[in-house]
């Protein structure tokens, strides 16, 4: 991958996976990207240690969005990161997680490349892959799981989704910005054969202080995020592997595993 960094070029947009929020998951590119910024457009979630890269100079500008209010539609981001980059200003659009992993990247290129004006991308360690190693947890084990896939578990057209055969015997499933319809999804599932005992795990605030990894069945899914009062961010992971990120279940697990080859 050729160096696209370089600090003669001017009036560019890098955009930049900050990881799933330990500081420390940043990739070197990322952080050579921030020391180079003369504006920072972030996410509500990125904490503030990865800010800390940028210049003290820096205009640090935020469009956090929730589910009840968003600061800013993503056109108005659009136009907001465009409009600083025909100043001759170095944008770092700084993502939690992979830019191009739920995080609207793609859009954001588009809209940037459509305007004529340079655009870089700088992956970065998705909430997933983040989470689930924070916990311990396998999304692909060669004994019990062969496939993983992820899917938006947001309330909005739930229904319309297809999630057919994403989750069940061998399969792993990771579901994100999904804590606040768990019982909707646990209903999806199971209306679509999912077995109501399969283990699924909400991991909440993966790689950061005070994290979380939570365990039960699907059947009390919505239970557990409301007893537990779960809130994001938050992944839920369905599927055998949660049993192997705790080692009293995992052993269980390889007895069972033992019984039926016997």
């Amino acid at each position: 991958m050729s160096s696209l960094l370089d600090p003669h070029a001017r009036g560019r947009v890098i955009l930049v996976g900050a990881g799933p929020g330990d500081p420390g998951l940043l990739t070197l590119r990322a952080v050579e990207a921030l020391r180079q910024a003369d504006v920072v457009v972030h996410d509500g979630l990125i904490d503030p240690r990865v800010l800390d890269f940028a210049p003290p100079a820096a205009q640090r500008i935020s469009v956090a969005k929730s589910r009840a209010r968003h600061t800013l539609p993503q056109e108005a981001i659009n136009a907001l990161i465009i409009a600083h980059v025909k100043t001759g200003a170095i944008v770092v659009r700084l993502k939690g997680g992979d830019p191009f992993v739920f995080g609207r990247g793609g859009e954001e290129v588009e809209a940037v490349r459509a305007a004529g004006l340079k655009v870089e991308v700088v992956p970065g360690v998705s909430a997933a892959l983040g989470c689930a190693a924070d916990a311990m947890l396998p999304l692909t084990h060669r004994d019990w799981s062969s496939a993983v896939s992820f899917v938006a578990g947001q309330c909005k057209g739930l229904t319309e989704q297809n999630w057919a055969g994403l989750a069940g015997h061998g399969r792993t499933l990771v579901i994100y910005m999904g804590v606040a319809c768990a019982t909707l999804i646990a209903d999806k599932l199971m209306a679509d054969g999912v077995a109501p005992d399969m283990p699924v795990a909400v991991l909440e605030r993966g790689t950061l202080e005070g994290s979380r990894a939570l365990r039960t069945l699907l059947a009390d899914l919505g239970g557990m995020v409301e007893r537990e009062e779960v809130v994001s961010p938050a992944i839920i992971v369905v599927g055998e592997v949660v049993l192997l990120s705790d080692a009293e279940n995992r052993l269980q697990a390889l007895a069972k595993q033992a019984e039926a080859l016997s």
